[in-house]
C-alpha cells in the first residue's frame, strides 16, 4: 500500500524485491492472524517487543497504521484488513512450493502427519508396515506434538487431534469416539471395584485442561465410590509413559481403551472393574480446499483403518 501523497514510482518498496521487508511482513501476518503480538512472538520464536518493532517499521515504511493497539489485543485497521489476505495467500504459496521442492524425491511423494505423542506411539507407528503395503509410493513424515499442529497454515499435511472437534480453518472429520477405563496387569490380582485401594493409581497430565477430561476424580464420582484417603498415585507428564507403567504392572491406569486395545485383547492388561467413561474424539484434520493426491490417499487409508480395525 502506498501513501496517497506518494506516487507508485516514489514508493520506498518499489523497483526492487530486495527492498521487500520480509521479516516485518511475516511478523505482521502472524500478529494479524493471531490477533496478538504475544502469540505472534511465541509462533515465530522472538519477543513481543521484536514483533512490535517489526510492525512499527512496516507501518513507518508504508506510512499507514496497520493495527489499533489495545491493552491486551490488537485490531486491524482498514489497511491491515486489506493486506492480511494477500500476505496469507502469498505465504501459503511459498510454503507449498518449498514443501513440494524439499519433500519430493523422484516420483515419491512425502506426506507429513501430526498427532499426539501417545496416538503416534500406540496407534500409528504399529501400522506403518500396513501403510507401506497399501501405499508403497508415498513416504510419511511423523510430527508428534501435543499442541495443535496447523494444517491450515502448512505445518503438517494431515493432523489427527484428540478433543472436542472444534478446529477453525480446517476440514474436520470424526474418526473415533473414545472411552477410558481402569485397567491393570492381571498379576496385580485386583478383583472388582473393592480393590481400588490395593495398588497405586496411575495418572497423567492433560495438556489442555477441560472439565470433560477423564480423570480419577471424575471417574470416582461416576462410579459412586470414594477413593481411600491413603490412595497412592503415580503421576506422569506424558500419557505414553503412563500406559507403559500400567503395562509393566506399576498400578491401575485410567486409560484410553483405543490405545490399550492390543493389550486388552491379548490379556496382558485386564479391565477388572468399571465403569467406563466417555471421553473425547479422534478427529482427522485436513486443509480446506486442499487438492493433493498423496494427501488424499493417506487420509483415505487412515479412515479405512478406523472402519476395519480401529484398535
Amino acid at each position: 500500500m502506498v501513501s496517497p501523497l506518494m506516487s507508485e514510482s516514489e514508493s520506498p518498496i518499489s523497483g526492487s524485491r530486495r527492498r521487500l521487508p520480509l521479516s516485518a511482513l511475516r511478523a505482521f501476518e502472524s500478529a494479524a492472524r493471531l490477533g496478538s503480538f504475544r502469540k505472534a512472538a511465541e509462533e515465530l520464536g522472538v519477543t513481543p517487543t521484536a514483533i512490535s518493532h517489526q510492525v512499527r517499521g512496516l507501518e513507518s515504511l508504508i506510512e499507514t497504521p496497520l493495527f489499533t493497539r489495545h491493552v491486551r489485543r490488537v485490531v486491524l485497521t482498514e489497511a491491515g484488513t486489506g493486506l492480511l489476505p494477500v500476505l496469507r495467500q502469498g505465504f501459503d504459496a511459498f510454503e507449498e512450493a518449498l514443501r513440494s521442492a524439499a519433500l519430493r524425491r523422484g516420483n515419491r511423494a512425502v506426506v507429513t502427519i501430526g498427532a499426539t505423542s501417545a496416538f503416534m506411539a500406540r496407534w500409528l507407528v504399529p501400522r506403518l508396515a500396513l501403510f507401506r503395503q497399501a501405499e508403497p509410493s508415498i513416504d510419511l513424515q511423523l510430527a508428534a506434538s501435543n499442541g495443535v499442529a496447523s494444517v491450515a497454515h502448512g505445518e503438517v499435511d494431515i493432523a489427527i487431534r484428540y478433543g472436542g472437534g472444534v478446529y477453525p480453518g480446517h476440514e474436520v472429520e470424526l474418526l473415533w469416539s473414545d472411552t477410558f477405563a481402569p485397567v491393570c496387569h492381571p498379576l496385580l490380582g485386583v478383583r472388582g471395584i473393592a480393590g481400588i485401594g490395593e495398588a497405586a493409581l496411575v495418572a497423567f497430565s492433560w495438556k489442555r485442561p477441560a472439565p470433560q477430561n477423564p480423570t480419577w476424580e471424575r471417574w470416582s464420582k461416576k462410579a459412586g465410590v470414594r477413593l481411600p484417603a491413603d490412595t497412592r498415585f503415580l503421576h506422569f507428564s506424558d500419557e505414553t509413559h503412563a500406559i507403559q507403567a500400567v503395562i509393566a504392572g506399576q498400578g491401575i491406569g485410567l486409560l484410553s481403551t483405543l490405545l490399550v486395545e492390543p493389550e486388552l485383547s491379548s490379556g496382558s492388561l485386564v479391565e477388572s472393574f468399571g465403569p467406563r467413561m466417555d471421553a473425547h474424539g479422534y478427529y482427522l484434520l485436513t486443509r480446506q480446499g486442499q487438492a493433493r493426491a498423496a494427501v488424499d490417499a493417506v487420509a483415505t487409508w487412515i479412515r479405512q483403518q478406523f472402519l476395519v480395525d480401529p484398535a
